[in-house]
């Protein structure tokens, strides 16, 4: 084993810390976006296209590419490369003056993050036992609110002072210099078993879509997980529906934001973590049991938040369950995940699991949204904004019929006798 792999704690700690680096660049398009939009001159299509379908075009199909790639050579090595990338195209977006130029950029931030998640989550799959599994992943996971908390804190603070080039600059440096030292840490997985190892990228996907075929438990989890992540594309018109239509300053929402991405996203995190280790060691179906009950809890509140004024506590408490939820159904939905499936797949799994998410949600999700609310102020009709959102938190919500029929199965499977074990398909 690599020196580095006797200390699982520590490589957990660094991998969360990149995490949070690839979410504070991903972010940053959101965190700038009043200032982006009017330095550039984008209509609200070009956004979402920017923070929606550019992504999928390269992060969706590069994460399944890169997982492949990650199950058959070295981990550490995928990920420095990725970061390397994602740096120097964030510093070179600070450069675009134009809606093309920033697409370029953008594209090739993706190409690069998407190497990240699925080394990772494989990774840690191997390091970390199915009773601290969840855990590790729900560390691992606060970078995404952590990344998203810290966006916006930099957009409202620091960022306010030296403006959004300057800031994709620094953060494009600090990327660079991070890349750097990651790429000393060698794993040679070359002399491993070739059943320990992944394949070719087609007999891969092959394998991978089998997987996917069989097992129906694995399939709703997944479905469900990528209607959630409608909770991002509201995310990214989360800020211009509270400066055009509850009439809040930016630079303030910007740090609000943050400061509630930053807590709340960081408890979800953390409480799915230890939540999905203590139900995991009652019973393997327990984990999507947990994910109906976030739902259920999170869901009211985030419907009732389209409705309040902007100085009520419903609207912050709506804020807080949706910045909540995703995250605390990350370390389950993993944790599940990972031991359905065989090692030599985790990685390419992770990256499907990805891909989907960035189709349906986040590309379809962020395009949509952004057309229907310039569609509806066309036509006159008040509040589009808050229609358009309203309508993407149900299509999050809709996620628990997809648990529930998860958790059915797992629970019939454990009266049976048969809970759910890894697919041993070769």
């Amino acid at each position: 084993m690599m020196f580095w792999k006797r200390s699982p704690n520590a490589v957990l700690a660094g991998l969360m810390v990149i995490h949070l680096l690839a979410h504070i660049d991903r972010n940053m398009l959101l965190a700038f976006s009043p200032q982006i939009i009017a330095d550039i001159g984008l209509n609200n299509a070009q956004y979402g296209f920017l923070a929606g379908a550019v992504w999928v075009l390269s992060f969706g199909g590069m994460a399944v590419f890169m997982g492949s790639l990650a199950d058959r050579f070295s981990r550490t090595r995928v990920i420095a490369a990725g970061v390397l990338i994602w740096s120097l195209c964030t510093w070179a977006s600070g450069h675009a003056e134009s809606f093309e130029q920033l697409v370029v950029a953008r594209f090739f931030v993706a190409s690069g993050e998407a190497a990240l998640v699925p080394a990772a989550v494989a990774l840690l799959a191997e390091l970390f036992s199915q009773e601290r599994r969840s855990m590790a992943m729900g560390v691992f996971f606060m970078g995404i609110p952590l990344g998203v908390g810290c966006s916006f804190l930099l957009a409202g603070t620091f960022g306010a002072s030296i403006g959004w080039r300057d800031t994709f600059y620094v953060l494009g440096a600090v990327g660079v210099a991070i890349a750097v030292l990651l790429a000393f840490l060698k794993e040679d997985r070359s002399q491993s078993l070739a059943h320990e190892r992944g394949a070719p990228f087609l007999k891969q996907m092959t394998k991978v879509l089998g997987i996917m075929r069989e097992n129906s438990t694995m399939r709703n989890i997944i479905v469900g997980f990528v209607l959630v992540h409608m909770v991002f594309a509201a995310l990214s018109f989360t800020q211009l529906w509270l400066v055009k239509e509850r009439g809040m300053d930016a630079a303030t929402v910007a740090t609000r934001i943050g400061l509630l991405q930053l807590a709340f996203g960081t408890l979800g995190s953390i409480a799915g973590g230890v939540l999905g280790d203590r139900v995991a060691r009652r019973t393997s179906g327990a984990h999507a049991s947990l994910m109906v009950l976030l739902v259920v809890l999170c869901g009211p509140a985030m419907i009732a938040a389209r409705f309040a004024s902007p100085d009520s506590l419903v609207l912050y408490v709506g804020l807080c369950a949706g910045f909540f939820l995703p995250l605390a159904l990350y370390a389950s939905v993993n944790a599940a995940t990972m031991s359905m499936v065989p090692e030599n797949t985790r990685a390419t799994v992770t990256g499907f699991t990805m891909l989907c998410i960035n189709v349906f949600a986040i590309a379809i999700g962020n395009l949509g949204s952004g057309w229907a609310v310039d569609v509806l102020g066309a036509r006159g009709v008040s509040a589009p904004l808050t229609k358009v959102l309203l309508a993407t938190d149900i299509l999050a919500i809709s996620s628990v019929l997809f648990f529930a029929c998860a958790a059915r199965a797992a629970s019939k499977a454990t009266i049976a006798g048969a809970t759910v074990q890894p697919t041993t398909q070769s």
